[in-house]
């Protein structure tokens, strides 16, 4: 008999809510962490991706935060780069509340006044002792021979403890992207657009994050009949 796939769990909006509370109280950067939340359940960014991001990737030398967002081709999976935009009002306010406690921290500065005085090549999100996140090569066996990867196991680990610690069971670093794909699916009914924004090369690599939920259902014959 096989064993089913357990996959992680989109959100419902007071789970995401929740979620939110918890990571602002727990841990030991509250502001980083609500940051990372926001960021994968609003842009779809895979924990590797994310772990890669420097500060030029999502700042301006002015120091205003880009709305669109190249994920360029050397840190997204399979070297496919694409977009992501940075517009929902409480990322916004989480990755501003995060610079502020980088410049506190003294974490990454440079001598200029650009990029709000941090270095340009510096990574976005640190640990909490303000060092990048350190990624792992892995080896994975495929149907067309083996496969290398780099993946960022802490930085995973540190997204699913506040799953955990907000009682979400099967959630994960997965759980933004399927909860994106889930809603994007549910207000436009075009799964080429979540396939777009989940970054996938193929339709079949998307499917998995669009099972849809009856509440989802509801909500989408709810869109589309207004």
């Amino acid at each position: 008999m096989t064993t089913p796939i357990r996959r992680a769990t989109s959100l419902r909006p007071e789970q995401f809510k929740h979620l939110i509370l918890v990571a602002s109280v727990t841990g030991r950067l509250p502001e980083r962490d609500v940051m990372l939340v926001w960021l994968t359940h609003t842009t779809g960014v895979r924990v590797t991706e994310l772990a890669l991001l420097e500060v030029a990737d999502v700042l301006y030398p002015s120091g205003a935060i880009k709305p669109e967002v190249y994920l360029r081709a050397a840190i997204t999976k399979g070297c496919r780069p694409r977009n992501v935009y940075l517009t929902h009002p409480g990322c916004v306010a989480a990755l501003e509340a995060w610079i502020t406690i980088r410049l506190r921290r003294r974490w990454g500065l440079s001598d200029t006044d650009e990029y709000r005085g941090l270095r340009p090549n510096s990574k976005l999100v640190t640990t909490h002792k303000g060092h990048a996140f350190e990624l792992a090569f892995k080896h994975r066996e495929l149907a067309g021979g083996p496969k290398v990867y780099r993946a960022c196991d802490s930085l995973q680990q540190t997204i699913s403890r506040l799953y955990r610690q907000a009682d979400i069971k099967l959630g994960s670093s997965q759980s933004g992207r399927r909860s994106l794909a889930a809603k994007v699916l549910a207000a436009t009914g075009d799964v080429e657009t979540v396939q777009t924004i989940l970054g996938h090369s193929s339709l079949d690599h998307s499917k998995p994050y669009m099972a849809v939920e009856q509440e989802t259902v509801r909500y989408a014959f709810e869109v589309a009949l207004a």
